[in-house]
């Protein structure tokens, strides 16, 4: 498995919108996660590789 650290440039995450509603994202570091700061919205994104998985269907909801 790869470096168990996540790593996501700031300005990545300047940019970053959650593709379902467009807000911003916290990152959980602890779940490999980038997670909506829309509580309508709440889905979470996984990381892999330190690449943002940025799929709907690939997302979890935190709801």
């Amino acid at each position: 498995m790869a470096d168990d650290t996540m790593q996501l440039s700031a300005e990545f995450l300047a940019i970053a919108a959650c593709p379902a509603c467009h807000s911003k994202f916290a990152v959980d570091y602890d779940a490999h996660e980038l997670v909506c700061t829309n509580q309508a919205c709440g889905l979470a994104y996984p990381v892999k590789d330190n690449i943002p998985v940025l799929l709907i269907d690939q997302a979890r909801s935190t709801l």
